[in-house]
């Protein structure tokens, strides 16, 4: 699903006029748990730290952004789907967490069983190499990759079959190198190691790789969008570097404990609608390359099954195996 500037804007605006006021004893003074499934440090976990300090403003209730990490979401999901289902307990995922689905075999878990409340912000990816690397295009690299058969390494947050680790896999297929994809708990454990020179590119949400950019700790090769980032506008696309059909994004929304009462989603909703069109909000997500969206949980929910199809047909494509 590709979101103009404007009608991201839109939907924000509209969500926001139709929200009920909102009161702070609607949740009482019980925490509510905003579960993670990577590691702290990552772009999923910056931007739920962002939105809970605003849900706890307008809710009037502690927001507590806790990780837990485990293999393929499992942990997270198991959290947020044996929770009461009072809105109590709340899963901020990314495009990571809606690709695990297809890429396991028996996966225990269906994202489209749980209640959506809302995507929050929506953005390309960035694909980056670590600064010792003598690349300053994604033709640089292509040409390493052909220079070092089997030696370029890819790190991939989220592990085997997350977005980060399909957006490699794609890479692999459009340019029919041989890759090593390594994969890691989470991104920020990917990008320690990129800073550190163990790997040698990888792909990632833009919040975090943003500042790393600028800063000139890690080289920016290539945006996964349509159009360049206005966060990172010397950055070309994908398009622009002779990829034609390599466009993905990411994003960062949050889901329910199934079962949740539409009453309390709603609440839960219309306080994430708040905090996305919060000025500062707004300006953070811009700084990191992001859109803020809100619109309806039936977007969300029309936006994720869309996903997973198309991540799926990637899945077939690259004739990765599900695990």
């Amino acid at each position: 699903m590709k979101y103009s500037l404007k009608a991201i804007t839109y939907a924000v605006a509209a969500t926001l006029l139709s929200a009920a006021p909102l009161k702070a004893q609607d949740f009482g003074s019980q925490p509510i748990r905003m579960i993670v499934g990577v590691a702290a440090g990552g772009a999923t976990d910056v931007t739920a730290r962002i939105i809970a300090q605003k849900l706890q403003q307008t809710l009037g209730t502690p927001v507590i952004v806790e990780n837990r990490t485990g293999a393929f979401f499992e942990a997270a999901y198991r959290e947020v789907t044996n929770a009461q289902p009072d809105g109590h307990t709340i899963f901020m995922i990314s495009a990571s967490t809606t690709v695990t689905q297809p890429g396991r075999k028996d996966f225990a878990y269906d994202i489209r069983k749980l209640a959506p409340i809302a995507e929050v912000s929506h953005g390309p990816f960035i694909l980056t190499s670590r600064k010792t690397l003598d690349v300053k295009t994604v033709s640089d690299l292509v040409a390493y990759g052909k220079a070092n058969p089997g030696k370029l390494s890819f790190g991939s947050g989220g592990g085997a079959g997350s977005s980060l680790s399909l957006a490699a896999e794609l890479f692999r297929l459009r340019t029919g190198l041989t890759i090593i994809n390594v994969p890691y708990k989470g991104a920020a454990n990917a990008l320690t190691d990129l800073l550190g020179g163990h790997i040698d590119a990888m792909f990632d949400a833009l919040p975090v790789q943003v500042a790393q950019v600028k800063a000139g700790s890690v080289t920016g090769l290539a945006v996964t969008s349509a159009q360049r980032s206005p966060a990172l506008p010397q950055v070309p696309t994908m398009m622009e570097s002779g990829f034609k059909d390599f466009e993905a994004y990411n994003y960062f929304g949050l889901l329910a404990t199934p079962g949740t009462p539409k009453p309390i989603v709603n609440k839960l909703h219309d306080a994430v609608v708040k905090a996305v069109a919060s000025p500062d909000v707004v300006a953070e997500f811009e700084k990191q390359g992001m859109n803020p969206v809100g619109g309806t949980p039936e977007d969300f929910a029309k936006m994720l099954a869309e996903d997973l199809e198309r991540w799926t047909k990637v899945i077939k494509e690259a004739g990765i195996e599900p695990q």
